[in-house]
């Protein structure tokens, strides 16, 4: 009676835990009903911690914050209390009734969902002018702060308070000088920004472009004709112009959510704002682009433009015949980095010059790219002795004194120490003297002597060319009736037709198996049909004979090594495992190696 006394209460107590840990999941909203100018914050709350939350389609409704995460922990009493939030920031698009579908989410392996919540969205409501509130402007930049109660909007608010701005840094550089185009959005005290969309982006034809990363959307404020306007930089890109003339620059627009006074005020003098949308455009712009100057342009000129270092640089000067070194063309400074080509060094045919590496550490901040370029040339001497490599000029267009600078390095001499000494023909080309001519048969096709042959005209008819296909299809009538029986034989020998069609299809879904390796039921595939065509042609069989023990059987008896045929048999099951087990593509190939040798020394063996 004791033992089931204690069963009782045992049992009582799990439903009791059970009771107390199960787990709930529910869907809340802070108003409803709610008017049309008001906003809707729902929370989906949990007792439990779960994982890969998802938010349902708030349809009728514009997210404009969240998801906000908390998470609440208490002990009282000894006892444990667990709370976890994700909350939305909800803006109804339009009047009506809306269902809000459950949210989901994975608790201790299973999915939980919340109530649906039915929310009624009507006319309009007066509000009390807030005190505290959050400012959407700040919202959808990351920055929440109270905003104090506006002071009156002005007489007129132009173009509705929002204005998109392409500032330009130069209008008129030169051919591959950096301008800046810095992309602002101004918005108004009056006006609030919820959301903004990107419907067309600038487009930048004939300019080299390099756009610089905008991390923190931050607000800012400043000046815009003269108003106090808060604003927030959308884009900054360099452009390097690559055409002389007149070139657009094509514009930047948004579709803008926003809250805007409607300049009416209600029964208790309070504005009254209304929400919509509009588009806005930062305009094209037009960048008149000066030609470089042909007065001082030098021969060497690349298209290098701004500032720049020119070096060349051997890694050692003495070396043996055999050994390397490495020549290192750079220019440094600030300017078109990657727009340019460094110049080639020559160097005497005696060094062996392979093609270049090249190198680019440059950035690219606001004020134009800067950094190094370099091409390494790897050099090998081929004889003993001392060569000389030409100095190099680099020029560029100075933009700081508008007119072209030119750079040279210094002669730079290789002594190489010891080595095959080079010929005479060796010494000749790298001193640049003039080639030997060697001595040729220039003329040699005009001969002194002639060799004629008299023109002759043999008649066809009567000749050996006649007579031979005067009688050829009487030749080829026995060769032609000898092929039409064999012809037969072969057509009437059932079995061996079966034998030879089995081979050339145990060929053919070998060959198929191959190239489907990696594709695990197309390979298997391929690889059974062609094991079972291979036993047709050797055993003399058909498919319904084709029992693993009457296999077995079959190669034993037809003198095959038992070694052979238990490997066989393996690859018969592994064909018939793979379709239920996963197998990888080394799995495959070991099996397809397997195949043609097992077949190989079958075919040896019966």
């Amino acid at each position: 009676m004791t033992m089931k006394i204690k069963g009782i209460l045992l049992l009582c107590l799990v439903a009791l835990q059970s009771v107390v840990a199960q787990v709930e999941f529910k869907a809340t909203v802070s108003k409803n009903p709610i008017g049309i100018n008001e906003r809707l914050r729902i929370d989906f709350t949990m007792n439990d911690d779960g994982d890969n939350f998802e938010a349902p389609d708030f349809e009728g409704f514009k997210v404009f914050g969240g998801p906000n995460q908390s998470v609440n922990y208490s002990w009282v009493n000894g006892k444990k209390s667990f709370s976890k939030s994700y909350s939305f920031f909800l803006m109804p698009t339009k009047k009506g009734t809306f269902i809000i579908k459950p949210a989901s989410i994975e608790i201790a392996g299973r999915i939980y969902k919340t109530n649906s919540v039915k929310v009624t969205v009507g006319n309009a409501v007066t509000q009390p002018e807030p005190q505290e509130e959050e400012d959407p402007f700040a919202i959808i930049f990351g920055n929440r702060r109270p905003r104090q109660v506006a002071p009156p909007p002005p007489p007129e608010l132009k173009g509705d308070g929002i204005h998109l701005v392409a500032e330009i840094s130069n209008t008129n550089p030169y051919l591959n000088e950096p301008i800046t185009a810095v992309y602002k959005l101004y918005v108004s005290p009056y006006v609030s920004v919820s959301d903004f969309r990107e419907t067309a982006s600038p487009k930048y034809n004939n300019f080299w472009s390099q756009n610089i990363d905008v991390k923190n959307l931050s607000v800012q404020m400043g000046k815009y004709n003269g108003e106090d306007y808060r604003y927030v930089i959308l884009r900054k890109t360099v452009l390097y112009p690559q055409k002389s003339g007149k070139l657009t620059i094509e514009p930047l627009s948004l579709d803008i959510s926003m809250q805007a006074p409607t300049g009416r005020r209600d029964v208790f003098g309070r504005m009254e704002y209304t929400n919509g949308t509009k588009r806005v455009s930062a305009g094209a712009k037009a960048i008149a682009v000066k030609a470089l100057p042909e007065a001082g342009k030098t021969e060497d000129f690349t298209g290098a433009v701004g500032h720049f270092d020119f070096q060349v640089k051997p890694s050692k000067t003495t070396l043996k015949s055999g050994e390397s070194l490495q020549l290192v063309v750079s220019a440094a400074g600030k300017g078109n980095m990657k727009l340019f080509t460094l110049p080639k060094p020559v160097v005497p045919s005696a060094l062996e010059m392979y093609d270049p590496e090249h190198k680019e550490n440059v950035t690219t901040p606001l004020t134009g790219s800067q950094g190094t370029i370099s091409d390494t040339y790897t050099i090998v001497p081929q004889y003993k002795g001392t060569y000389s490599i030409k100095p190099l000029s680099f020029s560029y267009f100075d933009l700081n004194s508008k007119s072209y600078k030119t750079i040279t390095s210094e002669e730079i001499r290789i002594e190489v120490l010891d080595g095959p000494m080079p010929t005479e023909q060796t010494e000749a080309v790298a001193s640049n003297d003039k080639k030997a001519v060697q001595k040729s048969e220039q003329f040699a096709f005009v001969k002194s002597a002639t060799s004629l042959s008299p023109i002759k005209k043999d008649d066809f008819l009567g000749s050996n060319l006649f007579y031979s296909l005067l009688f050829a299809p009487l030749l080829i009538i026995p060769i032609i009736i000898l092929a039409k029986k064999k012809k037969d034989a072969i057509d009437g020998d059932v079995a061996g037709n079966k034998i030879r069609q089995s081979n050339k299809l145990a060929k053919k879904f070998l060959s198929e198996a191959n190239k489907q390796l990696g594709n695990k039921e197309a390979f298997y595939d391929a690889m059974e049909r062609a094991l079972h065509n291979f036993l047709k042609a050797k055993l003399h069989i058909e498919t319904s004979e084709m029992s693993k023990e009457n296999i077995q059987e079959l190669l034993v008896t037809k003198k095959a090594e038992n070694q052979t045929v238990s490997e066989f048999m393996q690859l018969i099951d592994n064909c018939e495992f793979a379709r239920y087990a996963p197998s990888t593509s080394v799995a495959m190939q070991q099996d397809y190696d397997k195949a043609v040798t097992v077949i190989s020394e079958l075919s040896k063996q019966i």
